[in-house]
């Protein structure tokens, strides 16, 4: 019998973290973060993590876990989140992941390539090839050697075409083979999807008071300290660093550093949807306004025993 591992999953302001505490502690869970922000240390008003004193309930992991200064990426996700996940198994708990980055959450259930294909000098070339002929025309190389990869990425999709033809052209094998080679937990455990959706009148709402709720917990001292040190790239993509900068530098004023991070925010939201919809195994549940936590979990428990 395969032990279960329970993904909750989803845009963010869906209320993920508060529902994942209450699930844990009806079914002996620990939760793993599948967030690429609430990852690093020093961020916590800013990626909403949840506090101290509901963390404590249940035992979270890779929370508040790396320097910002540091690239985390997702080879390394998967690699800290599968040993989190046997150790979470091999204590006879269950492994709840809970998060709304989508290619932590593809790379754990699918698994990644990892080919050493990097080549600087070749990648220097096709940037230079697509800055004199356009990225479409990188595209229909792509579509030559690999018309599947070509299938799922954009024609601006500059960085995702160039990766694939580096692959092939070091290789000789299209990056669309590759992937089919990788592993991922999906097949190695019991693992039950759930998507949590709200309406969009109910999310934009929650992302209003979220925001408000960060600038009253001092996300300003926050963004001062973190930007003292030299961040990550990855780090600098978290919104409200470059929103409250602009504040900082005196470009804006405070209200508009605000409404530009539940605009950003919103568009966030709007990315991790249209990631999260393609995948059908996902099992959706949408949330109605005057439901409560327990009758969602009964949802997500009705499954998991099936």
């Amino acid at each position: 019998m395969r032990a279960k591992v329970i993904f909750l999953v989803g845009p963010t302001a869906t209320g993920k973290s508060e529902l994942g505490i209450k699930l844990a502690s009806r079914i002996k869970g620990e939760i793993i973060s599948c967030d690429s922000m609430q990852v690093y240390k020093g961020m916590e008003i800013l990626s909403a993590v949840l506090p101290p004193v509901l963390r404590k309930k249940i035992r979270h992991h890779l929370v508040s876990y790396v320097s910002p200064k540091y690239e985390y990426n997702v080879v390394k996700f998967q690699r800290d989140a599968i040993k989190i996940l046997k150790d979470i198994i091999k204590r006879g708990k269950i492994p709840i992941f809970i998060g709304g980055s989508g290619l932590y959450y593809k790379v754990l259930l699918d698994g990644i390539f990892t080919q050493q294909t990097h080549d600087k000098r070749l990648r220097e070339k096709l940037y230079k090839e697509a800055k004199a002929y356009s990225s479409y025309f990188l595209y229909e190389k792509l579509k030559r050697i690999d018309p599947q990869s070509s299938a799922k990425i954009h024609p601006h999709d500059l960085k995702r075409i160039i990766r694939a033809i580096e692959v092939y052209e070091k290789t000789g094998i299209p990056i669309s083979t590759w992937q089919k080679r990788t592993k991922g937990i999906i097949n190695e455990y019991d693992v039950r999807i759930f998507g949590l959706l709200r309406s969009k009148d109910v999310i934009f709402k929650r992302i209003q008071e979220r925001t408000e709720r960060m600038f009253r917990a001092g996300v300003v001292e926050e963004i001062k300290r973190l930007l003292r040190v030299k961040l990550s790239k990855t780090a600098q993509q978290a919104v409200g660093i470059k929103e409250i900068s602009g504040y900082l530098n005196s470009l804006y004023p405070l209200e508009e550093a605000k409404r530009l991070i539940v605009s950003n925010t919103l568009k966030l939201v709007k990315k991790q949807l249209t990631w999260f919809k393609r995948d059908k195994r996902i099992n959706w549940i949408n949330i109605r306004d005057n439901q409560t936590d327990d009758e969602v979990i009964k949802i997500i428990l009705d499954e998991i025993k099936n």
